[in-house]
């Protein structure tokens, strides 16, 4: 039979006198477990939830990788690159890679009566995943996507919408400024997006790829470059040497000399912002483990005192100091694991309260997105279940050698 095991249990599930100092002190101490096993959960859940709503909107516009002209990234003009059927096989043919899809960049001025906005215009073909766009739709529908033909519609955003004054069917006239002349068509308003992005927001508008392809006067095989989505986004580098390895510094069927770079190089400000989201989440974790270990000290000292006779009565029938200790100790396990059924329980609800509720409302043009995004993680959970009790229960080592100087003679005396 274990002893220090049985003992912590009876002292634990002893109710005895209430007005001790002890019952206070258990209820303190689970309760500053509690608390900051529920605020670490909530923190953890908030950071993830947000770094991963804010880059998925990224990638949706931009994608995981892209392939373009080389000339591309040296100059604010968009190259072509011919992207024909055996390319694309190549490029979806690479390991890690889950898609691919054409693209076409054309630079122009929305102009209405009273106002004008210089707009980038992307050219998205009929293999183009549309799933991000249209969770972002908040108005009308997606344009009519054709590589062939363009029926001219276009895809704006709400700011532009509001800027311009336009609503779904309006048609609106488009200029394109090239090196000789200045081209011009006229769009028909077909859907409103929003993902409160200010980069994406005010500049970009989606239409089929044959319009963009037209306004550049481009072939049809030609584009500005292809754009990979990757299985798994953890594995981003490998797959990105992957593609730098089978297509840098070749050529197209023109002689255009390929080359890629990744969303992290595309966009390095918003993922630099977004790692160092993870100082704030190690420094609040710090601090809550902080305050569970010295509210676990301070109340495992508390009961180590009002139980110094009982520890001399065990000293007096030959118990060692080892067992006394150990049987502080799991009296304090049993507290800790209490606080974190109830710090569970309080961080989860919040979490999922917020999940489905969108109760806490954010400032969408300062953190892009209009409430706070929550996301669980199990394995975190367990993760930060794991470390409380571990860390909690390594601090009280130290205190619980309180108990070999406690003498049998004088404790037997002392009130």
């Amino acid at each position: 039979m274990n002893l220090p095991l049985f003992l912590s249990k009876r002292i634990y599930e002893d109710q005895g006198d209430q007005r001790k100092v002890s019952r206070p002190a258990i209820r303190i101490a689970t309760i500053g477990v509690a608390i900051g096993l529920a605020v670490m959960i909530v923190t953890v859940s908030v950071i993830l939830g947000f770094k991963h709503t804010v880059r998925d909107k990224v990638v949706g516009f931009g994608s995981h990788i892209q392939v373009e002209n080389i000339n591309s990234y040296t100059s604010a003009n968009s190259f072509p690159v011919c992207i024909d059927d055996s390319l694309m096989n190549v490029l979806t043919a690479i390991d890690g890679v889950k898609h691919a899809e054409r693209f076409t960049m054309a630079q122009g001025i929305l102009k209405t009566d009273d106002d004008f906005l210089g707009v980038a215009l992307k050219g998205i073909g009929p293999e183009y995943d549309l799933t991000f766009l249209k969770q972002c739709l908040t108005d009308g529908e997606m344009p009519a996507l054709s590589d062939s033909t363009s029926k001219y519609q276009l895809l704006i955003s709400k700011t532009m919408a509001e800027k311009l004054r336009l609503s779904i069917g309006d048609r609106i006239f488009t200029y394109f400024i090239g090196e000789d002349d200045v081209r011009t068509r006229r769009f028909t308003i077909c859907g409103i997006y929003q993902t409160n992005m200010k980069r994406f927001d005010d500049f970009v508008c989606i239409t089929d790829i044959y319009a963009t392809q037209r306004i550049n006067g481009w072939r049809g095989d030609e584009c500005s470059g292809a754009e990979l989505t990757v299985d798994d986004f953890s594995r981003l580098d490998e797959t990105s040497q992957n593609v730098v390895w089978l297509v840098n510094r070749t050529q197209d069927a023109d002689g255009n000399t390929l080359a890629s770079q990744t969303i992290l190089e595309a966009y390095p400000q918003i993922f630099s912002w977004l790692d160092l989201l993870d100082i704030n989440v190690w420094i609040i974790l710090a601090l809550m483990i902080a305050v569970a270990g010295f509210t676990m000290i301070s109340g495992l000292l508390i009961i180590i005192l009002e139980r110094t006779q009982m520890i001399g009565v065990l000293k007096a029938l030959g118990a060692r100091n080892q067992a006394i200790r150990r049987t502080f100790l799991w009296f304090a396990v049993f507290i800790i694991g209490r606080g974190l059924l109830w710090g569970n329980v309080l961080g989860l609800g919040i979490v999922l309260l917020q999940k489905y509720t969108g109760l806490v409302k954010l400032d969408a043009q300062t953190y892009y997105v209009s409430e706070a995004p929550m996301e669980i993680s199990i394995p975190l959970i367990l993760l930060l279940n794991i470390a409380t009790l571990v860390i909690s229960v390594f601090v009280l080592i130290a205190p619980s050698y309180l108990v070999s100087h406690i003498h049998p003679a004088r404790s037997m005396r002392y009130e």
